[in-house]
Parts: structure tokens; C-alpha cells; sequence
């Protein structure tokens, strides 16, 4: 056993598993109001940046298990359910941003360039993880039953609305969660 190898999960993955699913869980909650005339409980969730900020921020095990477990509490309490297509969705939107620690050095990932890759990643998140979502809906039959109805009842309003949040919202949690950092290593 190589004990110089960093494990698959350290503290600090679960600590901010942890707070990245209830942050989206609670937000979540209260944006789940604002559904979008003619779509299927698709709503407005500004809130979508919070795991492609943490998935960007902590790598894509922190961005998937943030998104997935915080829909999945925020369904059941709204919903009184929970649809896993529609979790392993949201899931996505934060693992794919996640995957900019295999490309980009940590000491980049929050200059000018890395924050717009975090935009970049999180629209791609966006499509990605909504169009699981939605197609898996028509594709096992879940209440869709024509794929222009996945398209356009489900599909365009959750990735546009997800894409245009986190395009805008991520990069500035980035930027926050960087100058809070760096803040805090001159104090110490």
C-alpha cells in the first residue's frame, strides 16, 4: 500500500459533500416555486450553480454527489418523491465541471482563464445533465410520450434556464470562493 497516495475521498470531500448538499437542498426547496409555465415541474433554481461550483472547486465526486443527493432532498420535500433520472441529472451538472481538475493545474483553475472554463463547463453541464434527464424520461416512458414533449416541455426550458445560471453564477462563486481563500492564508 503506497501511503503517499491521496485517498479517493478525503476529509475535506465529505465536509464539502456535505455542505453542498444542503445548500442545493435548501435552495432548491425555495426555487422549486418558480416552475416555468407550460413545462413538467421544471423551475427557475439559480441554485444549480451550487454543485457545478462545488464539483469545479472540490473535483467531480464532491459535484456529483452534491447535486445528486441535494435533488433528491429537495424533491422528496417538495415533491414528495424523488425521480432518479432527474437526480443522476443534476448529479451531472456538477461532476462535469468537476472534471476541470484532470485538465487544469489547481494554481489556474481560478484565474481568468480557469473561471471561464468553469462557465464553459457549466453550460456543457447543463445540456448534458438536463438532457439525461429529460430524454431518459421519454426514452422509459416516464409521463413523456413524444420526444418533441421531452424537447420542449423538458429539455429546452431545464437546460437553458440551468445553462444561463450557472454560465452566469458559477465563474462568481469561483471567484468568491478564491478570493475568500486567499484572504484567509494572508491572515494566517
Amino acid at each position: 500500500m503506497n501511503l503517499n497516495r491521496k485517498s479517493l475521498i478525503s476529509v475535506t470531500d465529505v465536509v464539502a459533500m456535505g455542505v453542498g448538499t444542503a445548500l442545493y437542498a435548501a435552495f432548491n426547496v425555495f426555487f422549486n416555486i418558480f416552475q416555468l409555465p407550460g413545462t413538467q415541474l421544471v423551475a427557475l433554481r439559480p441554485s444549480v450553480c451550487i454543485p457545478m461550483f462545488f464539483g469545479y472547486a472540490f473535483g467531480p465526486i464532491v459535484g456529483f454527489v452534491s447535486g445528486f443527493l441535494g435533488n433528491t432532498i429537495s424533491d422528496a420535500i417538495s415533491w414528495g418523491g424523488f425521480w432518479w433520472n432527474w437526480d443522476v441529472g443534476n448529479g451531472l451538472l456538477g461532476l462535469i465541471p468537476g472534471l476541470a481538475a484532470y485538465f487544469i493545474p489547481r494554481e489556474k483553475l481560478f484565474d481568468k482563464k480557469g473561471l471561464v472554463a468553469a462557465a464553459i463547463l457549466s453550460v456543457i453541464a447543463a445540456v448534458v445533465g438536463m438532457g439525461f434527464a429529460a430524454y431518459t424520461d421519454y426514452i422509459l416512458g416516464y409521463g413523456v410520450s413524444t420526444i418533441e414533449e421531452a424537447t420542449y416541455a423538458l429539455f429546452l426550458p431545464a437546460a437553458l434556464t440551468d445553462a444561463v445560471n450557472g454560465l452566469i453564477l458559477t465563474p462568481i462563486l469561483a471567484a468568491a470562493y478564491s478570493a475568500a481563500v486567499k484572504g484567509r492564508a494572508r491572515r494566517v
